[in-house]
């Protein structure tokens, strides 16, 4: 039997409808393309698994009795991949036609890319960030203060997001998301696999940190079309606060932006903690005292976001550990 082109991992985590879409749009599109597919289920309680199993018997199905994240879930499967490439997909993620077929050719048009990545975009066609920057005590600050959002076509001030760019363009890049990243085996083997320390996000900034690290390149290329929902599965999460923005859950967030800077970048831990508290420390003053809903809201969130950086850096003793799975 031939070597697959593409081993498709697909973390399932209670999206069992949108996860039925993914699969059955990924059926379609693999014409022409020898491919093998993994469902790593962390432990959803929606029938995700089951569904899988009755409706889909030809994706290699691997249930985990608990929440192993982002992370832990794809390297269960990166573990039994054997194609070419592994295409990273996420469960509320479809791709477009010629997708799959345009990464392989670009893969191997590009012998030292180790990563790419498409453009990603919502139902309604809207573009969604799809090439970034590695995170920065500048990007950060761009960012939180809305410099980034209201200086959008700025080379400076959008450079986080790259808004400035064409999203047109093909681009070497830092990283792109894991919602849908095609990626070199030579280069996942070298660089090696998820660091399971990030319970969830991050995990894809660190893996292109380390590919570019080992020599490889990270490449956007607009061609390769995915629509991604976002956020599904952190849905379902109930217990802990969302961000108003991507609908982020804030806690895990900062964790693992504590970690991210503790292991890449030492003692600028500390700064990106310090400015993300004082930023929203200031926030929170300038809209004390003021009645209105828009001001008590905004507030209210950044009095919790200070509680929750708080918080998340003693868990983490400054980004030095992880807390215990699940997290």
């Amino acid at each position: 039997m031939s070597q697959p082109d593409i081993s498709v991992v697909i973390v399932s985590f209670n999206t069992r409808e949108v996860l039925r879409e993914c699969l059955q749009t990924l059926q379609r599109e693999s014409t022409g393309l020898i491919m093998e597919t993994f469902v790593v289920d962390n432990n959803s309680r929606d029938n995700s698994a089951e569904m899988v199993e009755s409706d889909f018997p030809w994706a290699g199905l691997r249930r985990s009795k608990v929440n192993l994240g982002f992370a832990g879930a794809n390297n269960v499967a990166f573990k039994e991949c054997t194609g070419r490439y592994v295409v990273l997909l996420n469960s509320d993620a479809f791709v477009k036609p010629g997708a799959l077929q345009l990464s392989v050719q670009l893969m191997d048009a590009n012998p030292r890319c180790g990563l790419g990545g498409g453009l990603l975009v919502g139902r309604d066609g809207a573009w969604q960030p799809s090439a970034r920057l590695f995170p920065s005590v500048l990007n950060d600050l761009l960012t939180i203060s809305g410099l980034s959002a209201k200086y959008a076509s700025s080379k400076f001030f959008g450079r986080y997001d790259r808004t400035w760019a064409d999203p047109g363009e093909a681009a070497e890049v830092d990283w792109v998301p894991g919602a849908y990243s095609i990626i070199r085996k030579e280069a996942l083997d070298q660089a090696g696999f998820f660091d399971e320390d990030f319970f969830l996000y991050y995990e894809e900034v660190d893996l292109c940190y380390r590919i570019k690290q080992a020599g490889w390149t990270i490449w956007y290329w607009p061609g390769i079309v995915v629509v991604h929902l976002g956020g599904e599965s952190s849905k379902t999460v109930t217990s802990l606060r969302f961000s108003n923005s991507g609908a982020q859950l804030t806690l895990w967030r900062i964790r693992s932006g504590y970690l991210y800077y503790r292991k890449h970048h030492g003692s600028m831990a500390v700064a990106a903690k310090l400015l993300e508290e004082w930023w929203h420390r200031i926030r929170a003053g300038k809209n004390s005292g003021m009645s209105d809903p828009d001001s008590v809201r905004k507030r209210e969130d950044s009095e919790v976001t200070v509680e929750l950086l708080r918080r998340a850096w003693k868990e983490t003793n400054g980004g030095r550990l992880s807390p215990a799975r699940p997290w």
